[in-house]
């Protein structure tokens, strides 16, 4: 009787011990949500206060494709998405010298799925989930979404100055960066089989009708990837009857970091806002 009766109060420790972290408000950090080839992909999430559930975004850093982490380069959209009342989710990838496209790509779609599975437990809203990224990781949130169906299917796609056409930036410059050849399997000096292999890992070559809504911000300064790639994006997916809008930065560089406290931030949650109803 004494065992029967221990057993049935460490099961209702277990219990409670999983109720309470059921939907813990605040910050976790360090949670693995896969691990590929065994490398362990970690996430960081932020839920609101309230019984949810909640407009939710899958955060994705930049950094060249070879460096950053989930706390690098986007951690300007952690306060504001907080003070919105949205959970979100920074994540990492595999970075070049871990293992090439489209790995990160497929990190990415993992973290969709795992956010999915998990969606009680975060209050997630699975019907409003956006993906937003910004450099590198504009251009995996842009590619992701050319593909979004089933179990990875998100409801918006907001990248941050993203390099959408990886083949005519090389073109333009003769030149690839290092982080981008060693991801791409590439020359840093391309010929026509790298300009080949850029091209069919550029979103804008994969765009299709159908596509969920996107929202582009760039800095019409921008040095690293031109205010132009996403003019061009923005034309492509509209001809195919795609929602994209684009907010423009005036004097914006290339990074979120020194452009202050402007309003691209509340555009962009109140955009968000409007299409994930």
């Amino acid at each position: 009787m004494q065992c029967v009766a221990l057993f049935r109060v460490l099961v209702l420790l277990f219990l409670c011990v999983g109720i309470a972290g059921v939907g813990r408000a605040g910050l976790t950090a360090d949670i693995e949500f896969a691990k590929p080839d065994g490398v362990s992909l970690t996430l960081d999430a932020f839920v609101p206060e309230g019984a949810g559930s909640f407009p939710t975004v899958i955060l994705v850093h930049g950094g060249g494709f070879d460096k950053g982490d989930k706390n690098t380069y986007i951690k300007p959209l952690f306060e504001p998405l907080s003070q919105a009342g949205f959970v979100w989710f920074t994540i990492n990838y595999r970075l070049a010298g871990q293992q090439p496209w489209p790995a990160c790509l497929e990190d990415v779609e993992s973290a969709v799925r795992w956010v999915k599975a998990h969606a009680a437990e975060y209050k997630v809203d699975v019907k409003r989930i956006a993906l937003v990224g910004e450099s590198a990781g504009g251009h995996l949130v842009s590619y992701a979404g050319t593909r979004s169906q089933g179990d990875t299917q998100v409801a918006a796609v907001v990248p941050f100055y993203a390099p959408h056409d990886l083949e005519i930036r090389a073109r333009a410059r003769q030149e690839v960066k290092e982080g981008a050849a060693k991801m791409f399997q590439v020359n840093v000096k391309p010929g026509d089989a790298d300009f080949v292999k850029l091209g069919k890992a550029s979103p804008i070559n994969s765009v299709k009708a159908g596509m969920p809504p996107y929202l582009l911000i760039h800095g019409d300064q921008d040095p690293t990837v031109p205010y132009e790639q996403s003019i061009a994006f923005q034309k492509k997916m509209k001809a195919l009857g795609n929602v994209c809008e684009l907010i423009t930065v005036p004097g914006g560089g290339h990074g979120m970091g020194p452009w202050g406290t402007g309003a691209y931030a509340s555009e962009m949650v109140a955009w968000l806002r409007k299409v994930m109803k």
